[in-house]
């Protein structure tokens, strides 16, 4: 990150952590630290392996940002919504069904979640090049060199040091993932804040407190940088819904559909939501800050060749025949989360959108 005179930016006032006795996910916390030198990954490669193959979210500390760091790209990441007039930000919208993609800024009540009730969370986007594929708003222009920083130290410095373990763990080449996330190639891994308002009591009822419902993710890996207004909550493996705690300044990683499929199920896309806040932070606006993942748009959505996988008796490699590619997926995807109408299963625990005969979209009640 820069450590040169930055220019000001007003400060997100960050809320105190809730004080409410949440059933609590207990998430693996990962010093990120050993990560960096190929010793390092060999030890932590297994224990990260387990926690992907069964929970499939983790914590990470010491990832390289300081606590002070981190808080202002918070800092920045507010200018979009407080200091942009809502005519301006309008100008920089994505264009979901058009260009089926996330970057860009998306307003409140573009989303459908449930019984009729539209989304009240508004996002902006920046695609991890910064200044090649988007224009920002004025408010924006002097933190860019700043944002171009904080991307590529998420792509380079987390998300490929993540790749490495994960692909140790299926004892493949370690850079066999890192080659499918190319910072300069065609695709959509982003930079992305998400601000979340409260929902009227009657809509609170009708959507019974969920705010997004249970979904897993297109891309790879989310990082989420954790923030102390309690929401998330992940589908542990016994299926019970469980609150993600914060940690100051910790990372919270996830691992998304495309690396379920690219691992040929071996790591676990793990299904969460995002609720009302407890009681004692209720009227309370979030912000999260996250940088998702997706591999390069002409990487093909296959299992990849592991010998680890045919001990399993799965698929892998040229097995596993025609197939989407990331950038076909992740339109089809983009298209439809949030936009087109989903159908129950017969069993009544999920709803889904199907295009072209692919599910694109789970939701899980």
């Amino acid at each position: 990150m820069p450590v040169a005179t930055l220019p000001p930016v007003p400060r997100w006032v960050v809320p105190s952590p809730t004080k409410e006795d949440l059933d609590w996910e207990q998430l693996p916390v990962i010093d990120f630290s050993q990560a960096s030198t190929p010793e390092g990954r060999a030890e932590l490669a297994p224990r990260v392996r387990d926690v992907m193959r069964t929970v499939g979210f983790m914590c990470i500390v010491n990832h390289g940002l300081t606590q002070s760091q981190t808080a202002r790209m918070f800092d920045i990441g507010d200018v979009v919504f407080s200091k942009v007039p809502e005519e301006e930000k309008l100008q920089y919208a994505s264009n979901l069904k058009e260009d089926a993609t996330r970057i860009g800024y998306k307003p409140r009540q573009v989303f459908m979640t449930d019984n009729g009730v539209r989304d009240q969370h508004e996002q902006y986007a920046v695609h991890r090049t910064v200044f090649d594929r988007q224009k920002h708003p004025k408010a924006l222009e002097p933190f860019l060199p700043e944002l171009r920083a904080f991307a590529e130290h998420n792509h380079y410095n987390v998300l490929h040091q993540i790749l490495r373990l994960l692909a140790l763990g299926m004892e493949i080449p370690e850079e066999t993932f890192v080659k499918m996330h190319g910072f300069g190639a065609a695709g959509d891994s982003h930079v992305r804040w998400i601000k979340y308002y409260p929902l009227t009591e009657e809509d609170e009822v009708k959507t019974n407190h969920v705010w997004l419902r249970g979904h897993t993710d297109a891309g790879t890996v989310t990082i989420l940088y954790s923030q102390p207004i309690a929401a998330l909550q992940i589908q542990s493996p016994d299926t019970k819904w469980r609150w993600i705690k914060h940690i100051d300044n910790a990372l919270v990683v996830n691992i998304g559909t495309s690396m379920e499929i690219l691992s040929g199920g071996f790591y676990k896309a793990t299904i969460h939501r995002v609720v009302q806040p407890p009681a004692d932070q209720r009227g309370l606006i979030r912000l999260g800050m996250y940088y998702f993942a997706l591999a390069d748009d002409d990487v093909k959505l296959a299992p990849v060749e592991s010998s680890v996988l045919k001990q399993e008796g799965e698929p892998s490699g040229s097995e596993s025949g025609t197939t989407l590619t990331m950038g076909e997926f992740r339109k089809m995807r983009y298209r439809a989360f949030g936009l087109k109408e989903a159908k129950r299963t017969d069993t009544g625990k999920e709803e889904h959108i199907i295009v072209n005969g692919v599910v694109v979209v789970k939701y899980y009640n």
